[in-house]
């Protein structure tokens, strides 16, 4: 019997790195799950993964309410109410001071800080009692590495946000949670030969010496929401292989 038997979860950016890794966990823990991309060529390939039976992949845009009201609505049809959200969906970008433009900064706080709360604002209406709510976060929203100050800013709103609606959602039994990765294996990095040449500067601030894999992500998600952790509330978890705490110094990578 998987530990999502019954339940009915969106994940957002669900097309690829850890909102796909999670997508398929949840699948083979006994979940339906809707996922959402811009993308529609890999949503159809991750949904080719996933399967058709207990898969549905929707095109939204984080960035526009509207998008996301019309992608929960097909997921509800599809499936029914929502047992689990997954706020997954975010980019990365480098703006150092003295050196970024306004349309690159703004963007990715819209994408990483608007997107996750009309995400949830969407979802609301049809979370069932007790579902759960899970927000994406970052180590690197504390590190206070050179050059990502929109990415840690938007990063740390996350997991300021969280906070709030753990007060605004408790009355309904609505738990929201937030994982905080450290640096992971994902396409964030671009081409594998990308993240190869910098590989070894991000092990440097891992004290297990190595980086993270979508999988250990996607598990954490799946405790979450998982009756396992039903008195789990307002809680963060890294995932980071002990970057968080790391004795060698300012993490230099991101999630």
């Amino acid at each position: 019997m998987g530990k999502l038997n019954g339940k009915v979860a969106f994940i957002t950016g669900g097309n690829s790195g850890i909102g796909l890794a999670t997508a398929k966990l949840f699948v083979a823990e006994g979940a339906k799950v809707v996922i959402t991309g811009r993308n529609q060529a890999t949503l159809d390939a991750a949904l080719e993964e996933l399967g058709t039976v207990n898969g549905f992949a929707v095109q939204a845009n984080t960035t526009d309410p509207a998008s996301l009201e019309k992608a929960v609505a097909a997921a509800v049809e599809r499936f029914g109410e929502l047992d689990v959200v997954f706020a997954n969906a975010g980019i990365s970008g480098h703006t150092p001071v003295g050196g970024t433009e306004l349309s690159v900064f703004e963007e990715i706080l819209k994408i990483n800080v608007t997107g996750v709360f009309f995400t949830v604002q969407a979802a609301l209406p049809h979370l069932k009692p007790q579902a759960s709510v899970i927000l994406n976060s970052s180590v690197l929203a504390t590190a206070g590495s050179p050059g990502w100050s929109a990415y840690a800013a938007s990063k740390g709103a996350v997991s300021s946000m969280a906070r709030v609606m753990v007060s605004e959602l408790s009355p309904r039994g609505i738990r929201v949670n937030t994982i905080s990765p450290g640096a992971t294996r994902t396409p964030i990095w671009g081409q594998p030969e990308g993240l190869a040449q910098i590989e070894s500067k991000l092990t440097r601030s891992i004290p297990l010496n190595r980086l993270g894999e979508p999988d250990e992500i996607a598990n954490v998600a799946l405790f979450l929401a998982s009756d396992a952790a039903a008195f789990v509330q307002g809680a963060e978890i890294s995932v980071d292989g002990g970057a968080g705490s790391s004795p060698f110094g300012a993490p230099i990578y991101l999630a």
